[in-house]
């Protein structure tokens, strides 16, 4: 279900019923759809298992081992 942004803040305890009963509930600012309400169940499930978010950035490779060097050469040429 779709919710304008005022009625979902005036029936939020609505809109977090029907998230745990129905599934998700869009809320929308301006006609558009701004955010998404679903069950911590749901959240996590969508995560694919990944709660925490500092350890997914730390276990990406190490930074000090990466080659970043750029290629000196000129670029090639382009015929126009």
């Amino acid at each position: 279900m779709s919710w304008p942004l005022q009625e979902a803040k005036q029936q939020f305890s609505e809109v977090v019923r029907r998230a745990l009963e129905d599934g998700p509930q869009v809320v929308t600012r301006h006609g558009r759809e701004a955010v998404v309400i679903v069950s911590v169940e749901e959240f996590r499930r969508g995560q694919g298992g990944r709660r925490d978010f500092k350890r997914f950035l730390r276990s990406g490779p190490d930074l000090e081992t990466l080659d970043l060097g750029r290629d000196r050469r000129p670029a090639r040429r382009v015929r126009i």
